[in-house]
């Protein structure tokens, strides 16, 4: 009789890991095998750069290293400042109300300036407006 009590400590000691091996590897397959059939949701991101067609009319305001600005596109002239450039797109706003204007700016530029723009334009009534940094 005391053999079998100490084999009894003995058995209650091991733990038999084949059972748990056996769950992990069912698990396994199940998750590779759903893995496989879920389709992954399609997103559509944003592209930013060269558009496939760039607009035929649009306003460029180009801003120098000093400050200064300018015209190019449909209207040319140079040495405007601020609020005679903002006179220009409105009036071109009236004939053309989606305009796009583009601001074109040095890059010695304060950002300050450029934001500056974007804000004015914003306030006129601009919807699209576009960047670029020239050297």
């Amino acid at each position: 009789m005391p053999v079998t009590s100490y084999r009894r400590s003995r058995a209650i000691n091991e733990i038999n890991m084949v059972p748990f091996i056996d769950v992990m590897l069912v698990l396994l397959i199940i998750f590779m095998v759903t893995a496989s059939l879920i389709t992954p949701g399609i997103i559509d991101v944003p592209h930013a750069g060269a558009s496939s067609r760039p607009p035929d009319q649009r306003i460029d305001i180009l801003i120098d290293a000093s400050g200064g600005y300018a015209l190019a596109g449909e209207v040319q002239r140079e040495g405007l400042a601020e609020g005679d450039v903002m006179a220009v797109v409105q009036e071109q706003l009236e004939k053309q109300p989606d305009l796009p204007v583009m601001i074109a700016a040095d890059s010695q530029l304060r950002y300050e300036q450029v934001m500056s723009m974007m804000k004015a334009l914003r306030e006129a009534g601009v919807q699209r407006i576009g960047l670029s940094v020239k050297d």
